[in-house]
């Protein structure tokens, strides 16, 4: 049962649109797990670990960083 985050930012800069994308792949948990996060947390888990057991951790991986990044990287560029 795999599954995967995706996040996707959209930037116009007046001329062009570039986009930017984050994934992160994993699995969907047999059952709920930790309590911390929203949404899916608790049953997307990531090398053995739900997102909702992971807290402040998952933002080392998320999708949502990994798009962002691409996007603060671009601008800096």
């Amino acid at each position: 049962r795999k599954a995967k985050f995706v996040a996707v930012i959209a930037y116009f800069d007046g001329n062009d649109v570039s986009t930017f994308k984050g994934e992160v792949s994993g699995e969907i948990a047999m059952e709920k797990r930790g309590e911390k996060g929203f949404g899916y947390d608790p049953i997307f888990e990531y090398e053995g670990r739900t997102f909702a057991e992971m807290g402040e951790e998952k933002n080392e991986v998320s999708h949502r960083r990994k798009a962002l990044e691409g996007f603060f990287s671009s601008l800096s560029a």
